[in-house]
C-alpha cells in the first residue's frame, strides 16, 4: 500500500505490455462470444482483445471506443465476474479471460501514450443541455458529440464526475482516471459548466429558452435514505454518501482529517449491505476504525452487494453482523455510544462511535419541482418513453440512469445512456427536419 492523503490507497497494478499479451493470447476467439452477451452495452470484446493479442493496442482502444466512453473507469469497478467474465466459456474452469484488465490496459496504454485522436465532426446537428456528470450524462455527452451534436454539461459540485468522483474511493477508483476519462470527452468538444444547481441556477425552460433543442436529466438518486429511529439526532450518525464525500475530499487536501466522522480508533458501523456499504466500511479500515461491523437485517444471499466487494470487504477485516435490525440509537452527553438491534436470539447493544448509514437513495426533486410536465412514479423516478426512446412526458426532455430505474452499476446506466442518446438524436434530427 502506498499512502496519499487521509487513508492508505490500494496499489491496484494493472497489466504490462508483456502481461496484457499474454492473457489476450488465451482468448479462443468463440464463434459465439457469451462474453458479449454479459457484457450490458456489448462491447466488441473478441475484437479488441484480438489486437491486444497482436499488440495493436491503438487499434484495441478505438474498437472499445465504438461502444463506451469510459474504458479506464469501466475496466476498474465493472463487475465482471457477473458479466462479461462470468460470462465467459473458460469460467466453468475457473481460467476466464481478464476481460477488465485487458480493457483497462488499452485505455491505460492510450492515455499515457497519447494514441487517439479521434475525428470529431463539427457541431451542426444540434444543441443538447445534459444535467449532471455522472456515468449516464458523460456517456450521452460523449455519444451525441461522436455524432455532430454540441452538448453543454451541467454539473452541482465545483468539478464533474458525480459518483464518479465523490461516490466511489480512491482504492477502487483512482480520481486522476475519472478526470482524464472526462478530458477526453471534453477533447470531443463537449462543455462544462459546474457550480450550476438545477433547478435552482438554471431550469428546463431557461436551458430552452438559451436555444437547446433538448435537455437530457441525468441526476441520478443523489438524495440518501435515513434510518427514522430513536436517537437520529445524536452526534456520530451519518450517511455513507456524505462520508465518502468528505472522505474523498480530505484525502485529496480540500478538507481537513477533523472534518471527516471517522477518526483512528474509531468503532464504526455501517447499516446496510449494498456496494455504498462495502465502500464506506472499507473506507473507514483504511483511515484506521479499531473495529467496523456492517450490519444487515438479510442473510449473506440476499445481500445487494457484488460478490467480489463483500468478499473484498471480508479480506479488510470488516466483520459482518447478519439478520440484525436496527432498533435505536443509544447515547450519553449527545453523542453516540451503541446501536440496540434485534438478532434471531433476542436484543442487544452494539457499542459505536460512528454510525454509517447505507440503505439507499432516491432522486431529487428540484427538476421536476421546477417544469411543470415531467411525470414521476410514486417512488420520485421519472417516467419516460419507449419512443423517442427516453423522452419524458414533456417534449424535448430525456432523463436516464439511475433518476429513471433503481441505482444500478456504473455500465448499467451507460447501457442506459447509450439508448436515450440514439433516442435524442432521433428526435433532434426529426424536430430539424419539421422546421426546415
Amino acid at each position: 500500500m502506498e499512502s496519499s492523503g487521509l487513508y492508505f490507497i490500494d496499489s491496484d497494478r494493472g497489466y504490462t505490455i508483456k502481461e496484457a499479451v499474454a492473457e489476450a493470447k488465451r482468448c479462443l476467439n468463440c464463434k459465439n462470444p457469451t462474453c458479449i452477451t454479459g457484457c450490458p452495452i456489448e462491447n466488441y470484446i473478441p475484437e479488441f482483445i484480438k489486437e491486444i493479442s497482436k499488440g495493436n493496442f491503438g487499434e484495441a482502444r478505438e474498437i472499445i471506443a465504438r461502444k463506451s466512453n469510459l474504458p479506464a473507469i469501466c475496466g476498474r469497478v465493472c463487475p465482471h465476474d457477473l458479466q462479461c467474465e462470468g460470462h465467459c466459456i473458460l469460467a466453468k474452469a475457473g481460467k476466464e479471460i481478464r476481460i477488465g484488465k485487458l480493457e483497462r490496459f488499452a485505455a491505460d496504454f492510450d492515455h499515457n501514450m497519447g494514441l487517439i485522436n479521434e475525428k470529431i465532426p463539427r457541431k451542426t446537428r444540434g444543441k443538447v443541455a445534459v444535467i449532471g456528470s455522472g456515468p449516464a450524462g458523460l456517456t450521452i455527452a460523449g455519444d451525441l458529440a461522436k455524432e455532430g451534436f454540441n452538448v453543454v454539461v451541467y454539473e452541482a459540485q465545483d468539478e464533474p464526475g458525480g459518483v464518479l468522483l465523490y461516490g466511489i474511493p480512491d482504492f477502487r477508483l483512482k480520481k486522476d482516471v475519472v478526470r482524464r476519462e472526462i478530458a477526453k470527452i471534453a477533447s470531443y468538444g463537449v462543455s462544462f459548466i459546474t457550480s450550476t444547481v438545477a433547478g435552482v441556477d438554471v431550469t428546463v425552460d431557461t436551458l430552452f429558452e438559451q436555444g437547446f433543442d433538448a435537455v437530457f436529466i441525468g441526476t441520478g438518486t443523489n438524495v440518501a435514505k435515513n434510518l427514522d429511529l430513536p436517537g437520529k439526532d445524536l452526534q456520530g450518525i451519518e450517511l455513507s454518501s456524505y462520508f465518502l464525500r468528505t472522505s474523498m475530499l480530505a484525502n485529496e487536501g480540500k478538507l481537513t482529517s477533523e472534518d471527516v466522522s471517522v477518526k483512528e480508533g474509531s468503532r464504526v458501523i455501517v447499516i446496510g449491505a449494498g456496494n455504498v456499504a462495502m465502500d464506506a466500511a472499507r473506507t473507514a479500515v483504511r483511515i484506521g476504525a479499531s473495529q467496523v461491523h456492517v450490519v444487515y437485517r438479510g442473510t449473506e444471499d440476499t445481500m445487494s452487494a457484488a460478490k467480489a466487494e463483500y468478499e473484498d470487504a471480508l479480506k479488510d477485516g470488516v466483520e459482518f453482523l447478519f439478520e440484525h435490525s436496527p432498533l435505536e440509537y443509544l447515547g450519553e452527553d449527545e453523542k453516540l455510544r451503541a446501536l440496540k438491534v434485534s438478532t434471531p436470539t433476542g436484543e442487544k447493544e452494539l457499542e459505536a462511535d460512528v454510525v454509517l448509514v447505507a440503505i439507499g437513495s432516491k432522486p431529487a426533486k428540484r427538476i421536476v419541482s421546477t417544469t411543470k410536465g415531467i411525470d414521476v412514479d410514486s417512488k420520485g423516478y421519472v417516467i419516460t418513453r419507449e419512443k423517442p426512446y427516453g423522452m419524458t412526458t414533456l417534449k424535448g426532455v430525456f432523463a436516464g440512469g439511475d433518476v429513471v430505474h433503481q441505482p444500478a452499476t456504473v455500465v448499467l446506466a451507460m447501457k442506459e445512456a447509450k439508448k436515450v442518446a440514439s433516442g435524442i438524436a432521433a428526435y433532434i434530427d426529426a424536430k430539424k427536419l419539421l422546421e426546415s
